[in-house]
């Protein structure tokens, strides 16, 4: 189970890069020099609609992968925190060796 999520959420984090790079800054995306050729598949502010709904959906996915790996690798051992796993006494520090002249 733990590596099927691992590629998806690869293909995930793929995926997501791709669709926000493809995006303009100004909020075309893939609208660039299209002047209404090969039928005008899709206007420029449909396309950043579409966009914009899938760069959001590719994200909320990815977070939600994100927890359950995060949930699915905790799960095998027991739950402690960071600090109780630093030591509690710290180490005794070395005395200075002598000054040499």
């Amino acid at each position: 189970m733990f590596q099927v999520l691992i590629v998806v959420h690869i293909m995930i984090a793929i995926a997501l890069v791709g669709v926000v790079l493809v995006q303009r800054s100004e909020g075309g995306g893939l609208g660039i020099g299209s002047s209404g050729g090969m039928g005008s598949f899709m206007t420029a502010r449909g396309t950043t609609n579409l966009l914009t709904r899938t760069t959001g959906i590719l994200a909320a996915a990815f977070m939600v992968v994100s927890l359950a790996l995060a949930i699915i690798a905790g799960a095998g051992r027991e739950r402690r925190s960071i600090v109780d796993q630093i030591p509690a006494a710290p180490a005794q520090p070395s005395t200075p060796a002598p000054p040499t002249r």
